[in-house]
C-alpha cells in the first residue's frame, strides 16, 4: 500500500516543499505555495507508454515541413488567432472562466473538423454533450465522443480511434492512477499534462487541452503547465455582454498580436468580422461625454465608444473614480493632466468612464478621446459625432504619436467619420474623406473637439 505524505508545490513553477514557507525555493515567488498530498509508491511500469527509440539526428534544411501545416478549425476567428488552424502534433491549452464557452467553442470545432475527432469529457457525461451538440446543430458523423477521466484509459481511447484532433475537457478534472494525488492538484495536472504532450508528440495529432482560470485570471494549476503546451489561448467575456473574445498567450507557430471576436447566442457562438459596426450599433449621437476612439488590438483595428459621465458632489467623502473596460490607473493619470495642464479640474465630481460593449481597452491611443470625453461630459457640451480621437496623452499634457495610426484612420474613413484629432507629430496622409486636424497638447484638442 502507498505510503501518503504532504507536501507543498509551488504553482508558479512546481517545485515541491517538505514544509510551507512564504518564498519559494524554486522559482523565488510568493506566497505560492500550495498543499497537496502525494504517494511514495512508484509509478506502474505497465501503465506508461511504452519508451519509443530516439530519433537520429538530420539536417535541418532536409527536415519535410510539410507534414505540420495548420489543419483549419473551420471557424476562422480561431483561425485567425491559430494562424490557419491546428498544427498536428501540437498540445493547445484553452483557459477561461467556467461557464464563459470553452465547451460550446470546442463542440463547434469538433462538428467542423475535417478528419476524425474524439472529444473526450471528464465533466460531463456522453448524453450531456450530445445535448449541447443538438443545441449548436452540431452533427458530424467522424467526431467520437467519449467520457473517461482517468489518463490511461484516454490513452487507449485514442489507440482505438486514431484520431487527428484531441479535446480533453478539461485538464483539472482527469487523473493519473499512479499518482497519490487527487484530480486537479497541481502534481496530477502537471503529470497528465505531460502525459497527454508526449502522446501528441509521438502520434503527430493536435491535442486540445480546456484549463479553467483562478481569480487573479490565471490558468489554475502549475505555470509549468503553459511551459509544455505548444499555445495558450485565453477565451474571455463578460457574462452580462454576449461577446466574448479569444487571444493567444503564448504561440509557437504564430504570432500572438492577432484577436478573435464571437457573439454568444442561443446557437453558439457566431464569429464576429465586424467588430467595430457591432460596438457602434446602439450609439445615440448628440450626448455630452461620449467620443468614438479606434484602438489597436493587436494586429486589429477597432472602434469603441469611450463614454464619460461626471456628477459634482457636495458630500465630505472623497469623490468616487469608476472605470470598466479601462485601467483605473490610467484613468486617475488622465484627471489629474486635465486638472493641472487643461484647467478642467475634477476634484469636486464623481467619475464614471465606460467603454462600450463589454471589451477591455489596454491601448494607450485611446488617451486623448477619454481626455475629451470627460471635458464634454464636465462642460456639458456634446462633441461632434463625426469626429475620431487618435493619441497618447503624456504627464505634461502633450499628445504624443501611437503605432499604426493610417490603420486606425482607414477603420475610422470605412465607417464614415468625416474628421480626426491626431498628434502634430504624425505625418499620415488623410484618407479619402477625412479630414486631419493636428494637435500638439491636450487643451489645444479639447479646444478644436467642442
Amino acid at each position: 500500500m502507498a505510503r501518503l505524505r504532504t507536501v507543498y508545490i509551488c504553482t508558479e513553477c512546481g517545485h515541491e516543499h517538505p514544509k510551507w514557507t512564504g518564498q519559494c525555493a524554486g522559482c523565488g515567488a510568493w506566497n505560492s505555495l500550495v498543499e497537496d498530498v502525494v504517494g511514495d509508491a512508484p509509478a506502474a511500469p505497465a501503465k506508461r507508454a511504452a519508451a519509443r527509440p530516439a530519433s537520429a539526428p538530420v539536417s535541418l534544411n532536409n527536415v519535410d515541413a510539410s507534414t505540420t501545416r495548420a489543419t483549419p478549425t473551420g471557424i476562422s476567428e480561431l483561425d485567425r488567432v491559430l494562424g490557419g488552424g491546428l498544427v498536428p502534433g501540437s498540445v493547445t491549452l484553452l483557459g477561461g472562466e467556467p461557464g464563459i464557452g470553452k465547451s460550446t467553442l470546442l463542440s463547434q470545432v469538433v462538428g467542423r473538423w475535417p478528419d476524425r475527432s474524439l472529444y473526450v469529457s471528464a465533466e460531463e457525461s456522453t448524453d450531456q454533450v450530445r445535448l449541447r451538440a443538438s443545441r449548436l446543430g452540431v452533427s458530424n458523423d467522424n467526431a467520437l465522443l467519449v467520457s473517461l477521466s482517468v489518463v490511461d484509459d484516454i490513452i487507449a481511447a485514442i489507440d482505438a480511434a486514431s484520431p487527428t484532433l484531441v479535446v480533453i475537457d478539461s485538464i483539472q478534472t482527469i487523473a493519473d492512477t499512479s499518482v497519490g494525488s487527487a484530480p486537479g492538484s497541481v502534481v496530477q495536472v502537471r503529470e497528465c499534462a505531460h502525459r497527454l504532450v508526449q502522446e501528441a508528440k509521438a502520434r503527430s495529432i493536435a491535442v486540445v487541452l480546456v484549463g479553467h482560470v483562478t481569480k487573479d485570471g490565471s490558468i489554475a494549476g502549475p505555470r509549468l503547465l503553459e511551459h509544455v503546451v505548444d499555445t495558450v489561448l485565453s477565451f474571455e467575456g463578460d457574462r452580462v455582454h454576449a461577446l466574448r473574445t479569444v487571444r493567444a498567450m503564448k504561440h509557437r507557430f504564430g504570432s500572438t498580436n492577432e484577436l478573435g471576436l464571437f457573439e454568444m447566442t442561443a446557437d453558439g457562438l457566431r464569429d464576429v468580422p465586424d467588430a467595430s459596426t457591432l460596438f457602434l450599433a446602439d450609439r445615440q449621437r448628440g450626448i455630452p461625454g461620449s467620443v468614438v476612439v479606434p484602438v489597436l488590438d493587436g494586429h486589429r483595428p477597432l472602434l469603441v465608444e469611450v463614454q464619460a459621465l461626471t456628477t459634482k458632489t457636495t458630500s465630505g467623502v472623497p469623490p468616487r473614480r469608476s472605470s470598466q473596460g479601462l485601467e483605473s490607473s490610467r484613468l486617475a493619470m488622465l484627471l489629474a493632466v486635465l486638472d493641472r495642464r487643461a484647467g478642467c479640474s475634477l476634484s469636486a465630481h464623481e467619475v464614471f468612464v465606460s467603454v462600450v460593449g463589454g471589451i477591455r481597452v489596454s491601448d494607450p491611443g485611446a488617451d486623448l478621446g477619454m481626455c475629451i470625453a470627460l471635458a464634454s461630459s464636465l462642460r456639458d457640451v456634446a462633441v461632434d459625432p463625426t469626429i475620431t480621437c487618435i493619441g497618447e496623452v503624456g504627464l505634461g499634457g502633450e499628445v504624443r504619436h501611437v503605432a499604426q495610426i493610417e490603420r486606425r484612420l482607414g477603420e475610422a474613413s470605412r465607417l464614415g467619420f468625416a474628421t480626426a484629432i491626431i498628434p502634430a507629430s504624425a505625418s499620415v496622409r488623410a484618407p479619402q474623406g477625412v479630414k486631419l486636424v493636428k494637435v500638439a497638447s491636450i487643451g489645444e484638442a479639447i479646444t478644436r473637439a467642442m
